[in-house]
């Protein structure tokens, strides 16, 4: 019998003509000029006495902070609302489970998911439209609330592809920001990070040649740990002045001069001994509070894990900054997983979204932020989190770049696509043609996209 897969991917090919005639937004959608559906679809429903189930990707203290916010919405929300969390693994197991089940009623009543994953479930019409819920006068939004919300990312969650549908809703973001070790920089003569990647480049190569007097570990001195991800290349892409996906054609471009262009500089790194790919999962952020790695690029989400590794190790002076760039102002690299609600029935849908608004709001915003060290999504919460700022520095400079983010394709497949990249980022820093390996790529990303 054929497998679920296999029938949700039937099911895309069926819609890749109508998908191909819709142009995929950029995250700068405005808000007002989309969600315009108002409630009542829900506002007659009864939540009482639900049970609802959440497929999360948190472990550890994140995990235990979730469920913490969990049991207190149990316990308090009025209608006897039951919410039970369930870690799942990694975004990408859950994207592999979410294939299994969706449009089952197997299917979680409430699922983290990037925007290309809602939009590859979607697909198969597995998750609700939040706009009802999000507009109704008994259950929802005021437009107070709703103007509180970072615009951007509350537009994130908008699916022009599908009728403007509101596919998910955001708890946090985050973005990928440079990570250095400041004493090493001034060993090295250096009084700033770098902010162009030819500079990037001197200073990695500099370290490579000059250890850090203050590294506690033997491993050899490296300017840069390149990670083999797919958000590393959007963001050097963006960096580059340029982007990974056309939007007007609604077609990926690695093949772009900018990713041409920051991949021939990585090449190089690479050529010159300034520059390692990972040995292991999280090495590079071990090998950084050692002082043995001067740059890093990673998530923000990252920095309390960056934190514990310096001080841990090497107890340096230390900073984040944006991504060296050739374009006039930075160009940050903003995503993060929002919630969607599948498809079950109207009391779970209903029951699922009570608890992302409670989720969302502005006390529980400062909570999670403070203890995950995401951003929160609610322009009351940044307000109160002067003294936040004041003890994270850090996490003061990376929010101050949020004006300046875009984000990577909210396509379906897109998952699929990363696999091959984090391939192809290999071949080219183990020397492949630059060109060729991109022009490939981008074809290969394309008959993906098609093909979903």
């Amino acid at each position: 019998m054929m497998s679920r897969v296999f029938k949700l991917t039937a099911l895309v090919l069926s819609l890749v003509v109508l998908l191909a005639a819709c142009t995929v937004a950029p995250p700068a959608v405005e808000e007002a000029e989309i969600e315009t559906m108002s409630g009542g679809a829900w506002d007659g429903v009864d939540p009482s006495g639900q049970e609802v189930s959440f497929w999360y990707q948190h472990s550890g203290a994140r995990a235990e902070a979730l469920e913490e916010i969990i049991g207190e919405f149990n316990e308090s929300n009025e209608w006897g609302i039951t919410v039970v969390g369930s870690a799942q693994g990694g975004y990408g197991d859950i994207f592999n489970k979410m294939l299994a089940v969706i449009g089952t009623s197997d299917v979680p009543n409430l699922v983290v998911a990037y925007q290309n994953q809602a939009a590859t479930y979607q697909l198969g019409e597995g998750l609700v439209d939040m706009r009802e819920l999000v507009n109704s006068e008994v259950w929802g939004l005021t437009e107070e609330e709703k103007a509180d919300f970072f615009p951007g990312f509350y537009a994130s969650d908008i699916f022009p592809s599908f009728d403007n549908a509101r596919l998910g809703f955001p708890p946090n973001r985050s973005m990928e920001i440079m990570y250095y070790n400041s004493d090493w920089l001034a060993e090295l003569g250096y009084d700033a990070p770098p902010t162009t990647p030819a500079e990037f480049k001197e200073m990695a190569c500099a370290a490579t040649a000059q250890p850090f007097s203050g590294a506690v570990s033997d491993t050899q001195a490296l300017g840069f740990q390149f990670a083999l991800d797919a958000s590393t290349i959007a963001s050097l892409s963006f960096a580059f002045g340029g982007d990974i996906f056309d939007y007007d054609n609604v077609a990926y471009r690695y093949d772009g001069q900018a990713t041409i262009d920051a991949m021939t500089l990585m090449q190089e790194l690479f050529a010159e001994g300034c520059a390692v790919i990972p040995a292991e999962r999280y090495g590079d952020q071990t090998d950084f509070g050692n002082g043995t790695t001067l740059f890093n690029v990673s998530s923000s989400s990252g920095l309390p894990y960056y934190a514990s590794a310096v001080e841990e190790g090497a107890t340096f002076n230390w900073g984040v900054g944006p991504i060296p760039h050739i374009t006039d102002e930075p160009v940050a690299n903003v995503y993060g997983a929002s919630v969607s609600i599948g498809q079950s029935t109207p009391e779970k849908e209903l029951a699922a979204w009570l608890f992302i608004k409670y989720y969302t709001s502005p006390e529980v915003q400062a909570q999670w932020a403070q203890v995950s060290n995401y951003f929160p999504v609610r322009q009351s919460v940044a307000e109160g989190l002067a003294d936040y700022f004041a003890n994270n520095p850090n996490y003061q400079t990376a929010f101050s770049l949020l004006s300046y983010g875009t984000s990577e394709p909210p396509v379906p497949g897109y998952d699929f696509v990363r696999t091959r990249v984090a391939e192809v980022m290999a071949a080219i820093v183990d020397g492949a043609d630059v060109t060729s390996a991109l022009t490939e790529l981008t074809e290969e990303a394309n008959e993906i996209l098609a093909d979903q």
